[in-house]
């Protein structure tokens, strides 16, 4: 089985020998045309064209009525967060299965992760057991959620759409509306992920994408958040540019202030490659598909998308019997020059965490232990350029 994967990985991008990277970025369009005329302009920093084209894209892409670029997604994440009300020593619920931003996030704060399993079709954070929590462990007194053991207030619930697949998120709204709480969708991974036809991060109160190097789309770093609130988008653009009031001369500022503005140089290249977003996610649904006909002959399971879905398939996963055969794949793959990869730690066996209150997390140390990522980079010649 493991040589037929790797076999097949290798025919699909025409790689016979070369080391395969898991998730490489794709430079074909106006990326060098937009990074020069920036350069040209002089505005390389937090001010410039760029910046307020690319939030004007997401904007238009994504349908949230305000989007506000940030450094990264993490920076996006954070800010998010604060502009919910979450603050120092007060409890915010999200899974173990994610990646360390989305718990480094909430720690800037001073607050403390509460992880709760995930859902085995989706991946992410599991609304059953987001209600059992609640429900068991939690009481409202005037609308606002506790934990009824510790007294903490609950500030927020923040799933993640893992590797791109949404989460049942119109249920998760109703569950922390129900207990008086704000929603902050950690989106870093599904930029171009729809629930019910409606884009990730917009159901929320906020959401919260990343550009990084391996995203789907990337502009290096970089982030964005979108909100259809216009005092919190109005408040984090002016957070995110150190709160410095609007003058001419004068250095004035309101607020403890962050730099997390994301420079015009890498909105230009952000612009280049959201106007490519569609035929990138046409290029990964075409692997997805194949992936999904190899694995149907094989003893591995490969993740597919939610029957309510249509996820970008950031990245590819396959799901083994046990942990023995995934460390098997994982060193005979990366042996032969196909990168693999495990899901991450899981956030509750990190030092960092161990003491984080937690519910049941079967699920997620299922899915931690049998997982395994796949090669998913766009295929160059999937991609139509035509001269802009």
């Amino acid at each position: 089985m493991y040589s037929e994967i790797v076999s097949f990985v290798r025919s699909y991008y025409n790689e016979p020998q070369a080391f395969i990277p898991l998730h490489e970025p794709r430079f074909v369009g106006n990326d060098r045309k937009y990074v020069l005329d920036a350069i040209d302009s002089t505005f390389v920093s937090s001010v410039g064209k760029y910046v307020d084209q690319f939030e004007d894209m997401v904007k238009d892409y994504t349908g949230a009525n305000y989007a506000v670029a940030t450094v990264n997604g993490t920076a996006a994440l954070h800010m998010s967060l604060m502009l919910a009300g979450v603050k120092s020593n007060e409890l915010v619920i999200t899974q173990s299965l994610s990646f360390i931003a989305t718990c480094n996030a909430i720690s800037y704060i001073g607050a403390e992760p509460v992880f709760v399993d995930v859902d085995k079709q989706n991946l992410g954070l599991s609304t059953d057991a987001l209600r059992d929590f609640l429900q068991a462990e939690c009481t409202i007194n005037n609308k606002n959620c506790y934990h009824t053991q510790t007294g903490k207030r609950v500030a927020a619930v923040v799933p993640m759409h893992t590797f791109g697949h949404p989460v049942e998120i119109d249920k998760m709204l109703e569950i922390c509306q129900q207990f008086h709480l704000p929603l902050v969708e950690d989106s870093a991974e599904s930029m171009g992920s729809y629930f019910k036809g409606k884009h990730t991060g917009t159901f929320g109160d906020f959401g919260a994408f990343s550009f990084n190097g391996n995203k789907t789309i990337t502009c290096g770093g970089g982030g964005i958040i979108v909100t259809n609130n216009e005092k919190h988008a109005k408040l984090a653009k002016h957070l995110t540019t150190q709160a410095k009031i609007p003058h001419r001369w004068n250095f004035e500022h309101d607020h403890i202030g962050y730099n997390y503005r994301m420079p015009n140089l890498n909105a230009a290249l952000a612009c280049a490659q959201i106007e490519l977003l569609d035929a990138f996610l046409e290029s990964k649904r075409k692997l997805a598909m194949q992936y999904a006909i190899l694995f149907k002959e094989l003893p591995a399971k490969f993740v597919e998308e939610p029957m309510y879905a249509k996820s970008n398939y950031w990245l590819n996963a396959i799901l083994f019997s046990d942990k023995t055969q995934r460390d098997e794949f994982l060193t005979y793959s990366n042996d032969h020059q196909v990168m693999t990869r495990p899901a991450w730690q899981l956030m509750h066996r990190l030092d960092m965490f161990k003491e984080a209150l937690k519910g049941p997390l079967t699920e997620s140390e299922k899915i931690a232990d049998t997982l395994v990522n796949l090669p998913s980079s766009v295929l160059i010649k999937d991609i139509l350029i035509q001269e802009q």
